[in-house]
């Protein structure tokens, strides 16, 4: 008797877990029962069932930024599929290598002259959908052609760290295929590479006041040790964008603090702004890093690398990988014996040893990371506030060791930016709500840490329910509910308007039906209570229903509201 052949769906999970998935997010129907047949049978890669596809994609995004590699998110047709498309949208935006499987009607299905449940304006309706938010895409609907489809499509979502899309119709899971290949590198051309590290130097060394400021795409291609190297080796000093804050953190070369313009810290803001070589390292050119700025930025003569190309002024480098490039800096740095306080390269102008009076020292030790940690509150009666918060995480993680945080959006994610300690990851830019809790449930399956959760609580309404399954996986993150009966940032922004309340939900009670603990939390001593023994509990969600009196926002938020309406003002 002939061994059982390898099914397509099996050879798919191989070719997920060999670029970096380590789990597969999903809620099976119909069009996909087969296909999650086929992951159950044959056992690759663990598969997490969540209750709603909108949490499915945050969870395996978060799951994706964490780790390195793919997310991967799976889903019925239609309405499953068109369900997990504000996720799949945020991915795209930010940069995150997410794979949407999704089940779909068979060829004969197809050909009946039926509509079928789920379809919408045609049966493609769905593709053309996708094809808006991913950047590449396959029907896997031909086992002779599958393996080489497959590798196509998730070797471009690594490459290009965006989300992409494979279509399996409900016949195919289980028809025998072949190996997915390994398909060769794609390199960039070497001389243009050679031109634009060069270049790149020469910009930097002719400098007074240069400054390397990183962002997401640094994390997103496990950069960090090497970007760290680079900017010790070019002794320049060191910031990140609002997106990229906890980049390099725990390395050689932390950095002097994070971007936030007219909102942030004056220092850091005069710093960025006064560059005349601010050098843009997978720093996402978006409002949200820049818009603030009281457009004292003049981002046509910065050095932008970004999406696999590089721009000066106006030479343009394309096809060059973030990672190619870092990888030729560093090698050019090392042609040249050290200085030490020179950044000189083959044809570089002078250096900085002649640095005009008041230029910023580009060997400056950094800022340690503990001055920036918020100073600690008195455990007391006084009502919470957000920064009481962030002091009562800092002290926690001071004493036992720093927590991943997974941030929601809101004054939830400015209270985060107050923490230096502890790997964050929240949708800054795309700012889709409801992203906190399934995104600690993403963090912690993938990587078996525990995280602490920072949520709003109009986006826990969205999606906090999601605890519910933690129980059955093991998983035991720690929630702060930013609690304050309102969505409080629209809220800044429009502070007449009626529709921004909420009303107060007592989460804190809904806590023990889903699996977990509840406390509410009302003073400064009850939240440092609470946190204690939440960390100290294990096995069990913590839940902190932290009640927060109307109008009270950290002092970020309030910053950042006053510097857009400033820019917002005509004239």
């Amino acid at each position: 008797m002939s061994p059982p052949q390898t099914t397509l769906a099996e050879r798919l999970l191989h070719a997920l877990r060999d670029r970096g998935a380590t789990e597969v997010f999903g809620i099976p129907g119909d069009f996909a029962l087969p296909l999650f047949g086929e992951f159950e049978r044959a056992a690759v890669l663990p598969l997490h069932t969540l209750s709603h596809e909108p949490a499915v994609g945050f969870a395996a995004d978060a799951a994706a930024r964490m780790r390195g590699g793919l997310g991967v998110a799976a889903v019925t047709y239609g309405a499953g599929a068109l369900n997990l498309v504000n996720a799949v949208a945020g991915a795209y935006a930010e940069r995150v290598p997410l794979v949407v499987l999704s089940g779909a009607p068979a060829a004969h299905e197809a050909a009946s002259g039926l509509l079928l449940h789920h379809q919408v304006k045609a049966l493609d309706s769905q593709w053309r959908v996708y094809a808006e938010i991913t950047a590449a895409q396959a029907r896997l609907d031909d086992p002779g052609r599958a393996p080489q489809q497959i590798a196509e499509v998730l070797d471009a979502a690594l490459r290009l760290q965006r989300p992409v899309y494979l279509e399996i119709p409900r016949d195919m899971p289980t028809r025998p295929c072949a190996a997915v290949p390994v398909l060769p590198p794609v390199l960039p051309d070497a001389d243009a590479l050679d031109a634009c590290a060069d270049e790149l130097l020469q910009r930097l060394g002719a400098a007074q006041r240069p400054v390397l400021m990183v962002g997401v795409e640094i994390r997103r291609y496990g950069l960090e040790a090497r970007v760290a190297e680079l900017a010790r080796r070019l002794r320049i000093p060191v910031v990140t964008s609002f997106m990229g804050r906890g980049l390099l953190s725990d390395t050689a070369a932390p950095p002097r603090g994070t971007y936030l313009g007219l909102a942030g810290d004056p220092e850091v803001s005069a710093q960025v702004e006064q560059s005349d070589a601010l050098c843009l390292l997978g720093v996402i050119v978006s409002d949200t890093n820049f818009a603030v700025s009281a457009r004292r930025i003049d981002l046509r003569h910065a050095i932008v690398a970004l999406e696999g190309r590089v721009t000066m002024g106006h030479h343009h480098y394309l096809e060059l990988p973030l990672t190619a490039l870092v990888e030729r800096l560093l090698a050019r740095l090392r042609e040249v014996p050290a200085a030490p306080d020179l950044l000189a390269v083959p044809g570089a102008p002078g250096g900085r040893s002649g640095a005009a009076p008041g230029a910023h020292p580009a060997a400056a030790p950094p800022v340690p990371a503990a001055a920036a940690t918020p100073a600690a509150a008195a455990a007391d009666d006084a009502p919470v506030r957000p920064l009481d918060i962030a002091a009562a995480l800092g002290r926690l993680f001071a004493a036992h060791g720093p927590m991943p945080l997974a941030c929601d959006v809101g004054d939830c994610l400015f209270t985060a930016l107050e923490l230096t300690q502890g790997a964050l990851i929240a949708p800054g830019y795309y700012a889709g709500m409801g992203y906190g809790v399934p995104a600690g449930l993403g963090l912690q399956a993938a990587t078996g840490q525990r995280p602490v959760v920072l949520v709003g609580d109009g986006a826990f309404q969205m999606t906090g329910w999601e605890l519910g399954n933690a129980r059955r996986y093991g998983w035991d993150p720690i929630v702060l509910v930013f609690n304050n009966a309102s969505w409080e940032m629209l809220r800044a922004f429009q502070p007449a308007s009626r529709f921004n309340a909420l009303g107060t939900w007592d989460f804190a009670s809904m806590a023990a039906g889903m699996g977990g603990d509840g406390h509410c939390v009302r003073t400064r001593a009850e939240l440092q209570a609470a946190l204690a023994q939440a960390h100290s509990t294990r096995g069990r969600f913590q839940l902190l229903d932290i009640r927060i009196p109307p109008g009270a926002q950290s002092p970020t938020l309030e910053r950042f509201v006053a510097a857009v309406k400033r820019l917002s003002m005509p004239g």
